[in-house]
């Protein structure tokens, strides 16, 4: 891999290395053994969309691994003002070793990458969230002990989470349900992408209108916030439309009784999720929160070690 921009474009072979060596560094920072992997490395972070996880995570993953993050906002780079992607990627691939950007149009994030020779990490566009669905991967792992055949259920809007997951779980061999709304549904263009992903797979992919059929003996179940970041003016009507897929207690109930609720935070509590669903006893949402660390040292130092 040059580029780390979506899991689609990965094998299961790499998927499953960064996994292996996401689990190890994890291992070796708890036992408090340092991995200095990058040191003398430097790895731009642009932000044009805010963040606290993917900040934080990827800064103190940097740092852990004996490299410097530099954090370039709209507002400190040029891209901000007008210049192009493809004369501020020949710029900043004579200063860095790589580059992490989170922004909206994912064209931006292909633009960069093509144009750069240096290794671009997709932190998150309105398309796709790989990072994220990585860390997922490696936190259901830990809680089951496999990927391969069980059954994830996303409950919600078919957003850049949902793409991303359809992805993952289909590389990986996770059976996939999801359940949105009328009109809300992934893109059809990443359903035929993730068909060719089951296919080889063997996992089966479920997308409909009930969130009950997707949710019924799912061993995982996962939702998002309906109000993602430039889609504020549509609250009021958003709330109104997907109130009936809001994870609550009785409709986590059609789950398999041992089953993990994730959510890829920030969380909205009695909007997509119930209190005594996000608080509860099957609630994994922190270790999946902490494990965007370490899946993403996993990616950096893949990439640009």
């Amino acid at each position: 891999m040059k580029d780390f921009i979506s899991l689609h474009d990965c094998t299961k072979e790499e998927l499953e290395q960064l996994l292996k060596l996401a689990i190890s560094l994890k291992k070796e920072t708890k036992e408090g053994r340092e991995h200095h992997l990058l040191k003398g490395k430097t790895l731009g972070m642009i932000f044009t969309k805010s963040s606290t996880r993917t900040r934080v995570s990827f800064e103190v993953g940097m740092t852990q691994l004996g490299g410097y993050p530099l954090f370039l906002s709209s507002n400190d780079i040029q891209l901000g003002r007008g210049e192009t992607i493809y004369d501020t990627a020949k710029v900043l691939e004579r200063y860095l070793d790589g580059i992490m950007i989170r922004t909206f149009a994912h064209s931006d994030v292909l633009e960069l990458a093509e144009h750069a020779d240096i290794p671009v990490i997709n932190a998150l566009t309105d398309l796709l969230h790989p990072c994220q669905v990585l860390a997922d991967l490696q936190t259901i792992y830990e809680h089951k002990g496999k990927l391969e055949g069980l059954k994830f259920a996303y409950i919600g809007d078919g957003n850049n989470m949902a793409h991303s997951i359809m992805y993952g779980c289909g590389k990986m061999g996770l059976d996939c349900s999801i359940a949105t709304p009328k009109g809300y549904a992934p893109l059809d263009e990443v359903c035929q992408n993730a068909k060719e992903d089951f296919k080889k797979s063997g996992a089966s992919l479920v997308i409909c209108e009930d969130p009950v059929e997707a949710i019924r003996d799912a061993d995982i179940v996962y939702t998002d916030t309906w109000v993602s970041m430039g889609q504020e003016a549509e609250k009021a009507e958003r709330i109104k439309i997907f109130m009936p897929y809001q994870v609550n207690k009785e409709l986590f109930a059609h789950a398999k009784d041992d089953a993990v609720f994730m959510h890829c935070l920030p969380a909205y509590r009695d909007f997509e999720v119930t209190p005594d669903v996000i608080d509860g006893k099957n609630s994994i949402i922190f270790d999946e929160a902490e494990n965007r660390l370490h899946a993403q040292k996993a990616i950096m130092a893949t990439l640009m070690g």
